[in-house]
């Protein structure tokens, strides 16, 4: 119990800087923007989408089906919302307890001694459990972890109460509930049936290749028969029900995510996925180099056989066999051991245990541990505990190394990933046992003192470098910024790419423009990144060179609705409404088919359908936009914030004079977000409208009371006051909300309308000069504005103005009159006038 508790305190020790730190990478998607997590989505969505919220038969979806992470994660937004504080203790509390728990199963392998407190520290402090533990989203791979050793806890209690106790299939019962519970984790958890299945005939049993088919045919072993098919079946039966969930179709990657997939050369497609198991070999030997992402180019294909590459190919390939070989073919000489065993519990002097080679020669497999009899009742109590051989261990900690990571293989379908990390956290295990009982054969083996402390002092100076460099990179994981700087080196384009997100967003635009041209440098084609580009440069009011860049983006990747969407805003801005209109009708025909996020492009759709909308809105053709209206209502996905769209609504009911409808769509855009401004503006114009003037009122000051801030509110309210006759209160909120809004056209020259109307002509002289500054070619601001200065005397700048009107807009019939009229007075006072 005291190695548990130690190796669970290390593990626990370690990661407790990571309770301070950010949501970082893959959490986003899968916790913030996840509508699953939220109280008023049905919690039974959980069960039928995959990890990322997106249906799970959806050709787009990721096909990641782990609905008890999932519901975690609800749990954690239910109690402490949008916290990382929250979410990062559990995943912490989770790993020390998967610590606990494998240095419980590495007891019932080695023995109550050091060796086992070896290997619970070394897998406490393996720092490729960094990304599983400190990055939110790996509590999938540990919480499958947990349910994974006590599916083969449960298993090996089987095995020791089989033939002796009926509680045996109680036992076998929880071994399948823990391995599904481990399934809806993560996928790769359904592995622990076939790493049971190596436990009970290689270690419980301690059969080699050539005992297994003659020992299955023996009628006095029909109980392993009988275990090994109930484990075949229920995992066949995990594995298509699993299938048949997620509509019996694999999940599509794009090219980046696993390069290799993608090839169209079979011998580098082959040479590559052999070389892969290798590389994560060698992350957990020597795990120096670690990254958030090893998509894209982290690690090159390997095209030729002359690639040096393949030699480390193939020597992992024959250590390996090597291995397997000594563990299933190599005798158990009772003479290395000269014959000692392990009495109540409790390690030999040295460390190991072997037995005799009868054992296996017996035809009758017995089992590890014998009952005895006390009172005449039959006890499960081992009077002699014998732990397995070394060469039993081997195979075991092999099965638990290579069988859990088989589904990372690209063996039986493509992965989305070349690398991750995260992956090798149920791997590890049998990593840790195997250099644990490496180190304990080579401890026994030696003779001479100097050595075995050698031995000894090497393993244990391994861990503490394994702890140091876990506590480093959990430095890393703090905040984004840290983890993408810290993974330039392996994957420089997504680290720079995302980068950039984060710079962008701390408000360093110059430095987020460079690290997304850092980006494309390395990869030119990414289409989110010359979409982010294109975003970063639009807000800053480069236009020409965002919608560049969002062409290059819709080239990379024709489905990016986003990219359509920011592209008709530009050009509507720019008064292209052809062009906008093109545009907004391409991105609304683009089907959600095979995409990564189908909520994200439906949200974009929305948008487009909702500029189009406004597009026809502003042209006067209002049944139009309301038939674009309604298809963005049909097509909007449930996160998507209705209200703008439902107010829009009411507005083009509004001009067409259906006051009912208009009024039933603004009571629904007030439903979805009680404190919308534009809503609250629109509606009481309606009230005013119908007669309803002081519950108008009620609105207008409600909407100045949300944002005292925003001048259009002022303004909206003034005309109303000056629809009811209250000349100078309308004229202290025109002055306020020009004050306020004074860079917005409408809000100024709205407020210099309403000053005119109260018959406050220097005040709207101020503004419509303003207005006319703000657009000087616009025809009916200067057309306003030499209005108000022939009110106010100044004719002949008034004259410049109405001229200056008509060169932009000759066909204008008021400003035609108004010229006449002006230049008979400046001929009456006998100025001089442009005719003559």
């Amino acid at each position: 119990m005291i190695a548990e508790l130690v190796s669970s305190a290390l593990g626990l020790a370690l990661y407790l800087n990571t309770l301070s730190a950010d949501f970082c990478y893959d959490d986003s998607r899968a916790i913030k923007t996840n509508q699953d997590l939220l109280p008023e989505t049905p919690w039974t969505h959980i069960f039928y989408n995959d990890f990322w919220g997106t249906l799970l038969t959806h050709s787009g979806s990721h096909k990641s089906y782990r609905p008890l992470c999932t519901l975690s994660f609800r749990l954690n937004h239910a109690i402490g919302g949008l916290n990382p504080w929250s979410y990062h203790l559990v995943n912490v509390l989770l790993h020390a307890a998967v610590t606990g728990l494998f240095t419980s199963f590495s007891k019932i392998l080695l023995g109550d001694g050091y060796w086992t407190f070896m290997a619970g520290l070394m897998f406490a402090s393996h720092p490729i459990h960094t990304e599983a533990v400190a990055g939110i989203v790996g509590r999938a791979d540990v919480g499958a972890s947990l349910f994974f050793l006590l599916s083969l806890l449960c298993y090996m209690k089987h095995c020791s109460t089989r033939g002796a106790s009926a509680r045996t299939w109680g036992w076998f019962l929880g071994t399948g509930l823990c391995a599904g519970c481990s399934m809806l984790w993560k996928e790769q958890g359904v592995t622990v049936l076939a790493v049971s299945a190596v436990y009970d005939v290689f270690v419980f049993h301690r059969l080699k290749m050539k005992q297994i088919l003659p020992a299955i045919y023996k009628r006095k072993n029909l109980s392993l028969f009988l275990s090994i098919s109930l484990l075949t079946f229920w995992g066949t039966s995990l594995l298509g029900a699993r299938l048949y969930w997620m509509g019996n179709k694999p999940p599509s990657f794009s090219n980046s995510d696993n390069p290799a997939a993608d090839s169209d050369s079979l011998l580098a497609r082959t040479l590559t996925f052999f070389y892969l198991p290798t590389k994560n070999l060698w992350l957990l030997l020597c795990p120096d180099t670690l990254s958030f992402d090893w998509s894209m180019d982290a690690v090159p294909l390997l095209k030729t056989i002359c690639d040096w590459r393949n030699l480390h190919t193939v020597a992992f390939y024959t250590g390996l066999l090597l291995l397997a070989y000594y563990g299933l073919k190599s005798p158990s000489v009772e003479g290395d051991c000269n014959g000692k065993f392990v009495t109540n519990g409790k390690q030999n002097a040295n460390g190991h245990s072997c037995h005799s080679e009868v054992e296996y020669r017996n035809s009758e497999i017995k089992p590890s541990f014998p009952s005895k009899v006390e009172n005449g009742i039959k006890n499960n109590v081992s009077q002699r505990t014998r732990l397995p051989s070394t060469e039993n261990i081997v195979v075991l900690s092999l099965s638990l190394l290579i069988i859990p990571f088989v589904p990372a293989t690209n063996l039986f379908f493509y992965v989305g990933f070349v690398i991750a990390e995260r992956v090798l956290y149920i791997p590890s295990m049998g990593f840790c046992l195997l250099i644990t009982v490496g180190a304990r054969a080579l401890y026994v083996k030696v003779q001479k003192r100097f050595l075995k402390s050698l031995i000894f002092y090497a393993t244990a100076t391994l861990i503490v470098f394994y702890g140091l460099k876990t506590a480093i990179r959990n430095g890393d994981w703090q905040n984004e910024e840290m983890l993408y700087r810290s993974g330039i080196k392996v994957n420089p384009a997504k680290a720079w790419g995302n980068l950039g997100n984060v710079l962008k967003s701390q408000s360093k635009i110059s430095e987020a423009e460079s690290a997304y041209r850092n980006a494309l440098y390395y990869r030119s084609n990414m289409a989110d990144m010359l979409y982010n580009l294109g975003l970063l440069l639009q807000e800053n009011s480069r236009f020409a060179e965002a919608l560049h860049y969002y062409k290059l983006a819709i080239g990379s990747r024709p489905t990016l609705a986003s990219a359509y969407l920011n592209t008709g805003i530009i050009l509507m801005n720019q008064g292209k409404t052809e062009e906008a209109r093109r545009t907004f009708l391409k991105c609304s025909e683009i089907p959600d088919e095979n995409l990564k996020d189908p909520h994200a492009h439906k949200s974009s759709v929305t948008s487009c359908l909702y500029n189009l909308g406004k597009l026809y809105h502003e042209q006067g053709h209002y049944e139009d936009a309301l038939s674009v209206y309604k298809e963005a209502i049909q097509k909007m996905p449930r996160q998507f914030a209705p209200q703008s769209l439902y107010n829009m609504m009411g507005e083009a009911y509004m001009r067409l004079s259906k006051l009912p409808e208009a009024e039933h769509w603004y009571m629904e855009s007030l439903r979805s977000k009680t404190d919308h401004i534009p809503a609250h503006l629109t509606y009481g114009k309606l009230l005013a409208l119908t007669g309803r003037k002081s519950e108008a009122e009620k609105f207008f000051l409600k909407a100045i009371e949300l944002d005292p801030t925003k001048g259009n509110c002022y303004m909206h309210y003034g005309q109303f006051l000056l629809e009811e006759a209250r000349l100078i209160e309308a004229a202290e909120m025109a002055k306020k909300a020009a004050e306020l809004d004074s860079t917005e056209f409408d809000v100024v020259f709205n407020a210099a309308h309403m000053l005119r109307q109260a018959s406050l002509n220097e005040a709207a002289e101020k503004y419509y000069d303003l207005a006319a500054k703000l657009r000087p070619n616009y025809p009916a601001a200067l057309m306003n504005l030499g209005a108000i200065l022939h009110l106010n005397g100044r004719l002949q700048k008034a004259e410049a103005n109405y001229l200056r009107a008509l060169q932009l807009k000759p066909d204008d019939i008021i400003t035609q009159s108004n010229l006449r009229k002006l230049w008979n007075i400046m001929e009456k006072q006998g100025l001089k006038t442009s005719k003559t």
